[in-house]
């Protein structure tokens, strides 16, 4: 049987399926419930049962205590309905709403997707979870106290792991690190969730996302979390490179645009023999398709040079600026 949640102050509503917990229920109906370990041990889930009873599941003592319960208290990670329930919970609006944390995580798996480019799987502790909106960077703490940012290219409900895609810079040194002695199970230490790249949900505009190189990787979180809470506005994929290997993950691109009718155009500046597809630079494809792009949100996400071209032309053609929303890769070179 599915209980109906009311969330105060706002109002909103969800149900919640029988195997479901009221945090899993609230991110998959596509609210920002607060959130640290999701599993019972942090309490920053905590909040207040108004009305209706539940079942608090796992959740441990000194997370929850006998004093919280008593006072309508549960954790949301672990609390289960047992009849119709209103919470009150502050839900998270923007970036600012979500605490910045440094955790270790260690080197899951590392799969080398082009001769190039890395991807990354990385595990944090077992009590410990990562809230971040889909978009967002971490970067990484070195040991020459020197930082390295890198776009998380999960969404946020799939957070077991943090997925980061690494290009290969020639003279970087975390990047040749990467490729040529990071190995499993090694520990790194992250900050993180950071930056305002993120989708705003609010909007009814049609979406159009353009990524270059490994700008594909915040591009792929937006996507992939726009699709799980339902998002009914249209979305383009402009993703560029400079050839077929630069595609890395051509196929997801192409399941996207079969599956989910979200329209995939490839663009290559420097093709090989026998390339049938656009060419040249990327955004000027979106100009090429698009005559008005005043009813638009535009996501774009890659080296300073496309990103600022982008915007230069974008709005040119009628976006506005407040429509514009850049994660610009800064070590690529102008």
């Amino acid at each position: 049987m599915a209980y109906q949640v009311t969330l105060q102050p706002s109002g909103h509503q969800f149900p919640v399926a029988d195997d479901k917990t009221l945090l899993e229920a609230g991110l998959d109906a596509g609210f920002n419930l607060p959130y640290g370990c999701k599993n019972g041990a942090c309490g920053a889930c905590k909040g207040k049962v108004l009305t209706g009873t539940v079942d608090h599941g796992a959740a441990q003592d000194h997370a929850l205590t006998a004093a919280d319960r008593a006072t309508g208290m549960a954790l949301f990670c672990c609390a289960k309905p047992t009849s119709d329930v209103t919470l009150e919970v502050r839900e998270i609006s923007a970036a600012r709403d979500i605490p910045v944390k440094i955790l270790p995580c260690r080197v899951q798996s590392l799969e080398l997707a082009a001769p190039d480019v890395m991807i990354l799987k990385l595990k944090l502790p077992t009590n410990e979870r990562m809230q971040f909106l889909a978009g967002q960077y971490v970067e990484f703490l070195l040991a020459d106290n020197k930082r390295r940012a890198f776009s998380l290219a999960n969404a946020p409900h799939a957070d077991d792991l943090l997925e980061i895609h690494v290009r290969r810079v020639a003279g970087g040194n975390f990047t040749e690190h990467v490729f040529t002695q990071m190995k499993l199970k090694d520990i790194l230490r992250i900050e993180g969730p950071l930056g305002t790249f993120f989708l705003r949900e609010d909007s009814k505009k049609p979406i159009i996302l353009v990524a270059g190189g490994t700008g594909f990787a915040p591009i792929k979180g937006l996507i992939e979390h726009a699709l799980h809470i339902g998002i009914q506005r249209p979305m383009k994929l402009y993703w560029g490179a400079k050839d077929r290997a630069g595609l890395y993950l051509n196929s997801q691109a192409e399941r996207w645009a079969a599956e989910n009718g979200i329209p995939f155009v490839p663009v290559l500046s420097e093709p090989e023999a026998g390339w049938a597809g656009r060419t040249g630079l990327v955004h000027e494809a979106v100009l090429a398709d698009h005559a008005d792009l005043s009813a638009y949100q535009a996501y774009v996400c890659g080296a300073p040079v496309m990103c600022e071209a982008a915007l230069k032309d974008f709005t040119a053609k009628g976006l506005p600026k407040d429509e514009f929303f850049a994660d610009v890769f800064s070590y690529a070179p102008k």
